[in-house]
């Protein structure tokens, strides 16, 4: 079994470990937002570690959108080349773990709309879209 790698953030590390610890009940904010996140397990591309990163809890019905946003950073996260990679991951949404694929989404109106749904749940994405000259990945975590 591969090695686990905390995240290099002392904030998201203390927040995997919090949520995942409590088994779901605690830490299921993002940082000082209070919105729900979920935490995303997956392979590091180089490393071939188990990662985790929490993300914004974005559904659209029973699949996960992740939106690659960095804050609008000019360069990607890290986390969207471990999951162009290798598209297995386990998604914890508070007290609930589903082992799910991705796929990055490539369909222009597909992309649109689901972007739409991170805003309404996280409108800073709008922001963050407004401040980057990159396209923004972004990503459907569907149940296997």
């Amino acid at each position: 079994m591969a090695e686990y790698l905390p995240p290099n953030a002392k904030w998201v590390a203390d927040q995997v470990e919090l949520y995942e610890s409590s088994g779901g009940t605690e830490g299921v904010g993002l940082q000082d937002t209070g919105l729900p996140c979920i935490i995303v397990t997956h392979t590091g591309n180089k490393t071939g570690g188990i990662r985790k990163i929490p993300l914004m809890c974005v559904k659209d019905l029973e699949n996960y959108v992740l939106i690659g946003s960095k804050g609008g950073a000019p360069e990607n996260p890290v986390w969207v080349y471990n999951l162009r990679a290798n598209s297995s991951v386990e998604i914890r949404d508070r007290t609930e773990v589903f082992n799910m694929e991705v796929r990055e989404v490539k369909d222009e109106v597909e992309y649109e709309r689901l972007f739409a749904i991170g805003i309404e749940a996280f409108p800073p994405y709008a922001d963050y879209r407004n401040k980057t000259s990159r396209r923004i990945p972004v990503f459907v975590a569907e149940p296997i």
